[in-house]
Parts: C-alpha cells; sequence; structure tokens
C-alpha cells in the first residue's frame, strides 16, 4: 500500500473515532475513488503517491464545481459543505503556485516556444506542452491555459 494511502486511512480512523462527520465522509469517498481507479482496467494494482495525489486533486475539483453548482442553484448550505470538503482534500495536495510563480514559468514556456518558431495564437499546443511537466499536481490546467492565452495575445 502507498503510503499516502495508508495516511489517508489513518486520518479516517482518527476521524470517526473523533466522531467528525465531515472528515470521515470525505475521506471515504476519497478512498472510495482511490479504490475504484485501482481496479479499474483489465488488471487490479496499487496505485503509487503520484497516482494517488491525481485522484485527490480530481476528487477536489469535483468539490470545487460543485460548490460553485450549488451556490447557483441557491443552496448555500450544500455549496459551504462541498467548500469545507474541497478546502480538506486540499491539506493532502502540494501547495499550489502562486500567480507570480506560474506567470514566470509560462513566460519562459512562451520565448522557448518563439525560439522554436511557434508564435500567437497557434502556439497555445506548443507552449502548453513546455508547461504542462513543469507545473503537474501545482496548477489547475484551466488556470494554466488561462496564463497561457494571455501570455500569448
Amino acid at each position: 500500500m502507498t503510503t499516502l494511502k495508508a495516511k489517508l486511512q489513518e486520518d479516517l480512523t482518527t476521524a470517526i473515532r473523533a466522531r467528525d462527520e465531515l472528515h470521515s465522509s470525505t475521506l471515504r469517498l476519497t478512498l472510495s475513488a482511490i479504490t475504484k481507479e485501482e481496479v479499474a482496467g483489465k488488471e487490479a494494482r496499487v496505485l503509487s503517491d503520484e497516482e494517488v495525489l491525481k485522484v485527490i486533486a480530481k476528487e477536489a475539483k469535483k468539490r470545487r464545481e460543485a460548490a460553485d453548482a450549488f451556490a447557483q442553484g441557491g443552496r448555500p448550505e450544500q455549496a459551504a459543505r462541498e467548500t469545507a470538503e474541497g478546502e480538506f482534500l486540499d491539506t493532502y495536495l502540494p501547495k499550489q503556485l502562486s500567480d507570480d510563480e506560474l506567470v514566470a514559468i509560462v513566460a519562459q514556456a512562451v520565448e522557448e516556444a518563439k525560439a522554436a518558431g511557434a508564435e500567437g495564437p497557434r502556439a497555445m499546443g506548443a507552449v502548453m506542452k513546455l508547461v504542462n511537466p513543469k507545473v503537474a499536481g501545482l496548477a489547475e490546467g484551466g488556470r494554466v491555459a488561462a496564463v497561457v492565452k494571455q501570455q500569448l495575445s
């Protein structure tokens, strides 16, 4: 078992003992998603810590999107719960890049793409190819794409 998955299970046990309903239900759903990912495909496998982080990031993103949907639908109490769950899952993820750090990484990639002959809005794919490995897990894809688009225009 990976160390991150083991930590999640230990934290679940602690949350259950503390009768912390929010954390225990969030951890149960996340561990369920990890197990689902492990048995997906032709053969069952054990996920690495990196893959577990991707599943946690996906779950946190789901919570943020659900919170937005509930807020727009006029259900603030449900939106608050989804936001709290998302923030709790974020504690397991690496610290996200600040806007300044992200802009600096994208600017460097834009320069590299220009040196390779790609310019303007059509260079979006080339720049994203350069940026994505550098920011994997540290910034959401939509946020990265918005900064790249801004830099290229």
